[in-house]
């Protein structure tokens, strides 16, 4: 069966684009926010005489022309339909009152990878919020998780929440948007005006693990070149909370990791040794790379690269995010001093006086098991096991395929 993601079956059944006829509408798109042919939603949706009124752009902007992290996006005019582009990820985070009388529906068309911490599911929340102050409608157009299905990593505990920590949801969380929309609205008791026009024919552990392969990858944001960097995300994030270089500045970013004094080899083997039974489903590859920007910038890096793909990769055995802590571990074992954290002068994410490792994980109790040096490998499964239990309960209600 041909897979129909949410923009194709709107533009393909005028039924499910009738409750639009004689209203406004907003999308909120990024650089993936495309239809199977590849044309942009937007372009798609006014050549379907959908009146669009006004376009919103998260994290890197509407155009994701923005290469690093945390640049922000200004607002400009579209040039071809001449509507109002609102960044959501530049003097605002959340919609303005101002903005939100342009419309009356939004959609929402944004490609996710299926982590907490990627910011395109915050910024889901603040729409649904601003919508239901606002009385407005919010219709996710869904598309799939690239990380499929399994759950991983501890929930963010209370007063962790940050724009990349929602709510108490687990690293890996295994929705897709739409899903995760549902789960927004139960959660927080929103009172808003709420769908999903859902996927045709996706199947969560079918061919391409999450990913179909008959469509075509666009990078949601300048640094998601491909599915594999997807799958390895939920790991490979908290290395923007250590000083090691997470890849930005190669051609492989968030799938590789490494510094100037680190022995990769050496650093594989200490993996291996210590919980070899979190490396299923995966092959690591010790590298040299050089950044041409960002973190160690010119400087050449031992690293590993983390290969869930090919005929390694197991969905069900991959735990991305076990991988990354155990690395951080294995750094720890052979060099007892090492530096790893960033410290609290770099704010991460628009918060203040914390280290940057906890915002990610939404708690210290990972950086606190890497540096506790009697900590092993089933301490940190006595913490993750019975938060990924719970999460999976929680969402058991809501998956939609």
């Amino acid at each position: 069966m041909t897979i129909q993601f949410g923009i194709d079956r709107l533009l393909a059944d005028p039924a499910l684009r009738r409750p639009l006829e004689g209203r406004r509408v907003a999308l909120l798109a990024h650089p993936a926010s495309v239809t199977a042919d590849l044309v942009h939603s937007l372009d798609a949706l006014v050549a379907a005489g959908v009146t669009i009124s006004a376009v919103f752009g998260p994290q890197h902007g509407v155009r994701g022309d923005l290469q690093d992290n945390m640049m922000e996006s200004p607002d400009f005019t579209d040039p071809v339909h001449g509507v109002p582009c609102f960044s959501l990820y530049g003097e605002v985070r959340r919609p303005t009152g101002q903005s939100m009388q342009t419309f009356d529906v939004l959609l929402v068309d944004l490609q996710d990878l299926g982590c907490r911490i990627y910011t395109f599911i915050t910024t889901l929340l603040y729409v649904l919020e601003a919508a239901a102050a606002h009385g407005k409608a919010v219709w996710v157009l869904d598309r799939p998780n690239p990380a499929g299905r399994p759950v991983e990593g501890t929930l963010l505990r209370s007063g962790w929440e940050s724009f990349v920590g929602a709510g108490p949801m687990a690293m890996r969380h295994g929705l897709t948007m739409g899903e995760m929309g549902h789960w927004f609205v139960r959660h927080f008791g929103l009172d808003v005006d709420y769908r999903v026009i859902g996927l045709e024919g996706w199947e969560p552990d079918g061919p391409g693990f999450g990913w179909p392969a008959e469509r075509a990858w666009i990078n949601p944001s300048p640094n998601a070149p491909n599915v594999n960097m997807a799958r390895a995300y939920a790991g490979t994030v908290m290395v923007e909370g250590a000083t090691l270089s997470e890849g930005r500045g190669t051609t492989r970013p968030l799938e590789l990791f490494g510094a100037p004094d680190i022995d990769a080899r050496a650093l594989i083997a200490e993996m291996r040794r210590l919980a070899p039974q979190w490396l299923g489903g995966c092959k690591l590859r010790d590298i040299w790379f050089q950044p041409t920007f960002h973190k160690h910038v010119g400087a050449l890096c031992g690293g590993v690269h983390i290969h869930a793909d090919g005929p390694w990769y197991d969905p069900a055995a991959f735990r991305p995010w076990r991988v990354q802590a155990l690395a951080f571990k294995a750094i720890r074992s052979l060099w007892s001093d090492y530096p790893i954290w960033r410290g609290k002068d770099f704010r991460y994410e628009y918060t203040d006086d914390v280290l940057a490792i906890d915002v990610i994980n939404g708690s210290p109790l990972l950086r606190e098991w890497v540096d506790d040096a009697g900590a092993m490998p089933g301490d940190l499964d006595a913490l993750a096991l019975p938060d990924e239990a719970a999460w999976r309960e929680e969402i058991a209600g809501l998956l939609l395929y």
